[in-house]
Parts: C-alpha cells; structure tokens; sequence
C-alpha cells in the first residue's frame, strides 16, 4: 500500500455535530430528521426515469407501433453508451470543484435536463416513418439513461459517502431513499396504465402523465440540493480527483467488495425492471384484464410496507449485507415456488408478494453497500475514489435496467407477440410466462451469489479508525 499518495484535508467537528454524538461502532454522526427527507427526494427522479424506462417496451410496442425486437436492440444499444458514461460520470465527480462541492451542485445542475427527458421519451412523431421513429426513440433513451440519469446517480450515490460515514446514517439513508423511490416506482407501476387508459389511452395521455412526473421529479432534485451539504465538519476526508482515469479503473479492479457489489447491482436491478415492467402483460394476456394490474399492486404494496417496517431493526441485529442476504433467500423461495404455479392468480399475489417482500432489503442497503467500498478501496489503495466507486451503483442500475428492457424485447419477439392482436399465440404465452415468473426466480439467486462473500461489515469499523491514525499522521 502507498501511502504517500494521500492528499489530506482533515476538519475538526463542529459543536452541532458533536451534539449529535457518535454511532455504535464510535464514528461521528452528522445528520438531523430533515436531512434525511431532503436527501430521500433525490431518488424520485431515479425511479421515475428508471420506472418509465421500463415501461417503455410497452409504450413502443402497444402504442406507437415500434417492433418488440427493436426495442430490445435499442435498449441494449444505449446500454452499451451507458458503460461509457458511467465511467466517465464517475470521473467528473470525482473531478468536480465548485463552491457548492463535488457532488451536491450536480443536483441542482440535472433538474432541468430531467424534466425534458421525461417529456422527450413520450414525444415521439407517432406519423413518422418506421426508421425515424427507431432514431427517435434511441436518441431519446439514451439522453435519458446515458446522460440525465447517469448525472444524477452518480453524484447523488457519492453524497451518500461525502455526507457521513457513519453506517448507521447511511443504513438510514438507504431506507429513506429506498422509501420515497419505491413509492413513485410503485405509482408508475400500478397506476401509469390505468391513468393513462382513464385519460384516452393514446400517446397524448402518456405525454401529459410525463409532464406531471417530470416537474415533480426536477423539483425533487432542488429539494435535495438545498437540504445536502458537503462541507463534513465531523470527518475527516480524503477525496482524490488527481488520479488518472485508467488508474481509477485498475484500482476499482483492486477492490473486490466493488466488483461484488457491480454484478449484486446488475442481478437485482434486472429483478426490479421484470416484476415491475412486464405485470401488464401478465395480467393482460394471462389474466384477460390489464386493469388487473391495480389490483396486484394495491396488495403488492403490503409486504412493502411490511418490508421497509422491518429492514431498519433487521439491519440493526444482523448487519446490512446480512439483511441482504436474508431477503434473497426469502425472494428465491417464494419465486421459486411460484414457477410450479405460473398461472394462478393467488400465487401471483401471495408469492408475488412474498418475492416483494425478500427484494425490499437489497433496496435498501443496496446502495449502503457501494459507499462503503470507498473506504475499503482506500484503506487497500490510498486512494479515495467516491465517484468512480458509485459508478458501480450507476453502471449496474442502468445495465440491468437495459438488459432487461431488451430481455423484454427479445423475448417476446422470440415469442412472436404482436401488441397489434388481441389474442395472443401459445408461443406468446410462454415468452410473458418466462419473463414475469421464470427468469426472476434466475435473476434473484444470481443477485445470492455475489452477495454470499461480503463481509466488509465487519471489517468496516476498523478500516475507518485505520484511515483516521493514517491522516493523523500527516
């Protein structure tokens, strides 16, 4: 390890932080009840541009006439430029100097290009030719995914590791961000179909629902702009922005609690966009009632509630990648189970819920576990990369989000479906079957694997007093 590569900027804690006291493991906290709320605003753009993204394949294929099959291709084409950008992304932030900080003024910064990319998606020229529609829609989707949300997800990920680094705070951040984006994911899951039916159920409704959606999530981003702050008056930092970009790259290698949390990230971000992208067409072909989909997300909102309940205290008595772990297990049984029962309604909501339920953990400490590999990668590299590192977060978001999108695609042109009929063919049939209860079954224990050997918890505590004698001594 070289340890003169350290840059050091140690501040001494104010009376209001020390007011605040230190967690159980002995690490100064720093943050107040509003803190918390102004900071959990910041995910509503994340999941509304996510959500919408998911719904997508729908939007092109039922709506605007845009071949399942190009769909898949242009979702995973923008995936690749995601891989670009995240990293580059990654860069910027660390790079980033202004008097608001590295991260906190990239809030204020994505508020518009948010609002106009949420817009933009729907906007397509429905009488436009089949090849002006693809350019369109890949345009779009990839200002959307590559650019807007890739500036908002890194830097937001990062202030999760510049705010605090007490685990306690940030396990609480991680619930309270998982909160409010799980409720606005669940508002375009369970109500984007039924609102847009009720309001014509053409594109122009889907364009109206956009603009609602887009002003709420670019006022999020203000909210958490003005409630963040970055000036760390309880910690120590080390954050470096004059390592190389390929230098980043080969110490992120270097950290392996990264590279599980890169893949963790992929695996049940692909979950995310299955169960809550392809219910329409599980309850619209399998069910015969799209309007179904109210229903199974109205009670899909009780193991939420149930969920979000009990990570706090679960956290608490075993740890946060404990809780993660445990949730899977529950989530691989229940989905598990349900592959025996693919056509019953009831196991759609009980085990369905259930697969809810064992995903709300991972939600929550999903993004917990990213930021603390900063201080891993730090005590192991001397370098402190918050960026770079929370591009995992980021890159495997929006990878799984893309990949499933065009899984989607695939899938259901492998299926010969046709959003154009009413009734669809047995091989139709089989493609939603295996993407609403097959493959997430898959996708959630692969999420278990790269899970099974993290065990940073335990070796948290000591790694940050280790860094903290390290800076003393300079």
């Amino acid at each position: 390890m070289n340890e003169t590569n350290y840059s050091t900027e140690v501040v001494t804690p104010t009376k209001k932080s020390k007011e605040l006291g230190t967690d159980a493991q002995g690490i100064q906290k720093t943050m107040r009840p509003h803190h918390y709320l102004g900071d959990a605003a910041g995910q509503i753009a994340l999941n509304v541009i996510s959500g919408l993204l998911g719904v997508l394949t729908y939007f092109y294929t039922d709506k605007v006439g845009i071949a399942a099959a190009t769909v898949g291709t242009i979702m995973l084409i923008t995936k690749l430029v995601n891989a670009i950008t995240d990293l580059l992304m990654g860069r910027i932030v660390d790079g980033t100097k202004s008097k608001y900080g590295k991260a906190r003024p990239w809030m204020l910064w994505m508020a518009l290009p948010a609002l106009a990319a949420i817009i933009l998606l729907f906007t397509i020229p429905a009488d436009a030719s089949n090849s002006m529609k693809t350019i369109y829609a890949l345009v779009t989707v990839i200002f959307a995914s590559a650019i807007v949300f890739t500036g908002i997800a890194i830097p937001y990920g990062s202030l999760m590791a510049i705010r605090t680094k007490s685990v306690e705070e940030r396990g609480k951040m991680g619930v309270a961000r998982s909160i409010s984006g799980y409720l606005f994911g669940m508002i375009i899951s369970v109500l984007l179909i039924p609102v847009t039916n009720m309001l014509g159920g053409n594109q122009k409704a889907w364009i109206i629902v956009a603009v609602v959606l887009g002003t709420v999530s670019a006022i999020a981003l203000v909210l958490t702009f003005l409630s963040s702050k970055e000036d760390n008056a309880n910690v120590s930092l080390n954050e470096t922005d004059d390592v190389p970009f390929w230098e980043s790259i080969k110490l992120l290698l270097r950290n392996k609690y990264w590279i599980m949390m890169l893949f963790a990230q992929l695996f049940i971000n692909i979950t995310f966009v299955f169960n809550s992208s392809t219910g329409i067409y599980y309850t619209k072909y399998i069910l015969g009632n799209e309007d179904l989909i109210g229903i199974m997300g109205a009670v899909g909102l009780i193991p939420v509630v149930i969920g979000f309940a009990l990570v706090t205290p679960m956290i608490k008595k075993f740890g946060l990648s404990n809780t993660a772990r445990i949730g899977m297990i529950i989530g691989i049984a229940a989905s598990g189970i349900r592959c025996f029962m693919p056509y019953s309604f009831v196991a759609a909501l009980v085990l369905g819920g259930l697969t809810t339920l064992g995903t709300i953990p991972m939600m929550a400490v999903g993004g917990v576990l990213v930021n603390n590999t900063v201080e891993y990668g730090e005590w192991k590299t001397g370098k402190r990369l918050v960026g770079m590192v929370n591009s995992a977060n980021s890159f495997g978001i929006k990878i799984g989000v893309g990949l499933a999108a065009a899984m989607i695609g695939w899938i259901l042109a492998m299926g010969d479906y046709d959003g154009t009929l009413t009734t669809q063919p047995d091989s139709a049939i089989t493609s939603i079957l295996v993407l609403t209860v097959y493959l997430p079954a898959a996708t959630l224990a692969l999420t278990y694997i790269f899970l099974r050997k993290y065990d940073l918890d335990a070796k948290y505590p000591q790694i940050v007093k280790e860094l903290e004698e390290r800076r003393n001594q300079h």
